[in-house]
């Protein structure tokens, strides 16, 4: 602004600038910044410019000194206030989540003559009164401080998540978004990609009611939005390494320090490119981490003839981990503002995981590591983005995403690899070793890939008192996954079922009749609409919205369940139908309302639905199998698939009370229950000729009631707390789709009951202090305590109802220590992270059922192997020690 221009015309001159520049505004990644500016006397002033420094984003108050900075991208700020006549103020690290309207009200001091500006450091509200969820938001810098690595840690130390459930229900029932847009694999529900805490912005966990722009989950929502480019080049980068640490009473013999098996090199670069308005960012992580559990590559053959004879032991028996895993992660981002009121984006994130499992069936080959599998798993996610700024309150955006996911999981890549044949089939010797396999090899082969569109639009409009959204997304998809390539053990060789391959003997052909089914791919498509609006009248907040969801599986299902494979005698011959498309409505509402300036009452209200796992429905799905029921009554089929089944539904109700106690003290208590109905479980059919079969339906059900209780304290000198209080009761009558067939398979009663689910952990809690002085130290400390979760006792006395017993109560403790330094410019951190710091064994893990203990058995001599097993047991002591630099303040 140039010296002398009245103050209304200079207002009206950065507002005419700034609306020609786009903000990135993005449901999911934005926020909004409003307030008042006011002079000593408390007047509001009018035509004061409010800028964020660094970003093209800003306003001019209006005649009552209010401002609204809409589309703000999420992080920490500088923003500045100034007006002729009046010192500037600059109010600096003022954190701006997504999704948020962050208050900033500012006071400026009148002078005649030019004054030195005003610098003042932003604090955080202890509670946010205008929420109408549970949203917690876990910035860049608080990530920075705790002792976590990846995005899923840092989502299970939130209130009402326990092991991946939210709030009671089961896993799978969670959205997971990388900037606003899902990145979950329909074949399992689950994130398609793994995030490095490097790569994180912010992360919103969202385990309460949520609004109509979130589709496809019933428990809760995660989004996580990723660093941008800066406008000036930076780099930054992260080491460390180190091991398990065994304590002396448990450590195993063949144990010795490997500081190399825990490994972590990350590097981010940043800045502006050579195109002109062109931003990027290229992030690369790549990480070793080798089990604290070892075993041998040690090969034995035997001569099958003779049975229990050995002929040879081939290779030294080196000790090496049993299980591993190497990752590596890249994320790439680039920007582009040329066109006035436009944003192109391109979004990359890769990842490239191989692992060898170390559970316990892992460990009864710790003699034979050899003949374990290797998994392997590659995902892409990428795609465009164009943001379109309309005026300084309305924009749209349109988004295109492909969201690629392949597994494997076998001992050799080729089908006909001579190793199979040398190995053989998996042995072991009753008594020998605790039964530890010595020769064999694992023949199952198992591949799964997802190919998934993701088209989206959305559009936000900001009036005075409301904030319209309405979007849409259309999201066809491709999964294959089955068992490419089928080995059956003849005695002295495997007989290969599969495709041909050239340069190969022919192998036979895949029969689905005799148990070899071949992958097969389905391309069911997922479509929403939804429109919400958030009203801010006064204190009063009300968010409103309506969610609309289409699934059609694009699949054929039998005409008459009572004949499925049309074959029985007499009976009409109905041909098979297309599975029909579901549609369904969600209402979702929110109300938040202040009691006294420091204090809210809010209330959440919504319907939820999602489809269930595609793995699932789709999986044995070939109804003409059963053209030979009849004929092969004891023949067990497995519990067939149906891709026909109902959406899953959830009713969620919950309330709340805020308060700031003090002005560093905060606390958010909150009652919640959900009616769970249509779950994915199991039905048995009967058909014309009186045989039975399992399909599954969505006939489970089940429902949660229960309370959390957060208080958080802000900096007193030098120390900062959370806790967070957890009670729940989580009932139903199955845990998992397959309960019901097993029932039925164990001859029990399949009728409906009401069981605690097997997740069920009735009290959790989690502490979080911190000892820290900014750019100096920071010492940070979780502590987290947990009831024991059910199992069903055993008893030779009388029957015993279904996980109604508990298992033991325990606790762990992590901690990261830092040390900040500052050299040429840049802060250079050296830290070290303790995980388990107490050496906890247990943590809701397995205990034997005759004794309701993880460590010893009421009979020991049939359990000599699972005594044995130290994978029964959470892992040990894990030490890191590393170093960080980055861009200093």
């Amino acid at each position: 602004m140039r010296p002398g221009l009245p103050g209304g015309l200079a207002s009206a001159a950065v507002l005419a600038a700034l609306a020609l520049l786009p903000a990135d505004p993005r449901a999911g990644t934005t926020g909004k910044l409003s307030g008042v500016v006011l002079d000593a006397k408390k007047q509001p002033l009018a035509g004061a410019n409010v800028v964020l420094v660094g970003v093209p984003l800003g306003a001019a108050t209006e005649n009552d000194g209010r401002y609204l900075i809409f589309g703000v991208p999420a992080g920490t700020y500088s923003v500045k206030v100034s007006l002729i006549g009046y010192a500037a103020t600059t109010i600096q690290s003022l954190a701006i989540p997504a999704d948020r309207t962050t208050t900033l009200d500012v006071t400026l001091t009148e002078s005649a003559v030019e004054l030195k500006e005003v610098v003042v450091i932003a604090k955080r509200p202890i509670v946010e009164l205008g929420l109408t969820s549970n949203v917690a938001t876990i910035t860049r810098d608080q990530i920075a401080r705790l002792p976590v690595q990846e995005l899923q840690q840092i989502v299970d130390l939130q209130a009402g998540v326990v092991d991946g459930h939210f709030r009671g229900g089961r896993k799978g029932e969670v959205q997971y978004q990388v900037d606003g847009i899902s990145v979950n694999d329909p074949y399992d529900n689950t994130s398609s990609v793994k995030l490095d805490r490097s790569v994180l912005e912010e992360v919103q966990v969202i385990s309460g009611t949520f609004d109509a722009e979130y589709g496809q989950a019933m428990s809760g929502v995660v989004n996580a939005v990723l660093k941008r480019g800066t406008e000036k080049f930076e780099w930054s980068g992260e080491v460390f390494q180190g091991d398990h640490f065994f304590p002396g009473a448990a450590r195993p013999s063949d144990y010795r320090v490997q500081v190399g098996g825990l490994q972590n090199y990350q590097l981010s670069v940043s800045g502006p490119s050579r195109l002109p308005k062109t931003l990027f960012l290229l992030s690369s992580h790549y990480g070793v981490t080798e089990s604290p559990f070892r075993g041998q590559r040690r090969f034995v053959q035997f001569d099958r003839s003779v049975p229990d004879s050995v002929v040879a032991v081939f290779s030294p028996p080196a000790s090496e981990p049993i299980g591993y895993t190497r990752e590596w992660l890249g994320l790439g981002k680039i920007s582009n503002r040329s066109l006035p009121g436009i944003e192109l984006s391109y979004e990359a994130i890769v990842n490239q995981i191989r692992t060898r499992r170390d559970g316990s069936s892992e460990w009864n080959w710790r003699l034979n590591l050899d003949g374990l599998p290797r998994q392997r798993t590659e995902s892409v996610v990428q795609g465009l983005e164009m943001t379109h700024t309309l005026d300084p309150r309305t924009f749209y955006r349109l988004s295109v995403r492909n969201n690629y996911f392949d597994y494997h999981d076998w001992t050799f890549d080729n089908l006909f690899d001579p190793r199979y044949d040398e190995m053989g089939q998996a042995f072991a010797l009753p008594g020998v070793l605790n039964e530890a396999v010595l020769t064999g090899v694992v023949d199952n082969r198992f591949r799964r890939t997802t190919r998934a569109w993701v088209f989206a639009g959305s559009v936000n409009r900001q009036f005075r008192l409301h904030a319209f959204k309405g979007g849409f997304d259309w999201e066809p998809t491709r999964v294959t996954f089955g068992h490419p390539g089928w080995l059956q053990w003849l005695g002295d060789h495997y007989l290969r079922y599969g495709d041909p391959v050239p340069g190969y003997p022919a192998p036979s052909p895949y029969d689905a009749a005799e148990g070899f089914p071949a992958p097969a791919t389905y391309k069911p498509v997922v479509g929403s609409a939804y429109a919400q609006d958030d009203v801010e009248w006064n204190d009063l907040r009300m968010r409103a919205g309506l969610r609309l969801e289409y699934f059609n599986p694009r699949a054929l299902v039998p005409g008459d369940p009572k004949n499925p494979a049309n074959t029985i005698g007499g009976a009409t011959v109905v041909t098979p139908r297309a599975a029909s498309r579901k549609i369904t409505l969600s209402p979702r509402l929110g109300v938040s309302f202040p009691v006294t300036p420091r204090a809210s009452l809010f209330f959440g209200y919504g319907h939820t639905y999602q489809m269930p796992e595609l793995g699932q429905i789709f999986a044995n799905a070939d109804y003409s199998l059963l053209g030979t029921l009849q004929a092969n009554a004891g023949r067990d089929y497995g519990t067939f698939g149906n891709p026909d089944v109902k959406p899953q539904r959830t009713v969620q109700y919950q309330m709340g009370y805020k308060q700031q106690v003090k002005d560093w003290l905060g606390l958010d208590l909150t009652l919640f229950y959900k009616d769970i109905r249509d779950l994915l479980g199991s039905e048995v059919l009967v058909t014309y000729s009186d045989a039975l079969y399992k399909r599954l339906s969505t006939g489970d059900f089940g429902n949660v009631v229960g309370a959390t209780l957060a208080l958080d304290q802000r900096e007193l000198g030098i120390v900062s707390t959370s806790l967070d209080y957890t009670w729940q009761v989580a009932k139903g009558n199955a845990s998992d789709p397959f309960e019901t067939a097993r029932r039925v398979d164990a001859h029990q009663d399949p009728r409906p009951r009401s069981v605690i689910f097997d997740w069920d952990q009735r009290h959790t809690l989690n502490l979080t202090v911190t000892l820290a002085r900014p750019q100096d130290f920071n010492v940070s400390g979780v502590f987290r305590a947990a009831s024991g979760q059910p199992y069903t006792p055993e008893t030779e006395a009388y029957l015993i109802e279904t996980n109604s017993a508990r298992k033991p109560s325990a606790f762990r403790m992590d901690l990261r220590s830092e040390k900040s330094l500052r050299l040429s410019g840049y802060a250079l951190t050296t830290f070290a992270t303790v995980y388990n710091l107490f050496d906890a064994r247990f943590w809701n893990g397995s205990v034997f059922a005759d004794s309701g203990s993880p460590y010893y058995s009421r009979s020991p001599a049939a359990h000599l192997r699972d005594l044995a097993d130290p994978t029964r047991y959470y892992g040990p002591r894990r030490v890191e020690l590393g170093v960080r630099w980055e861009p200093g303040p």
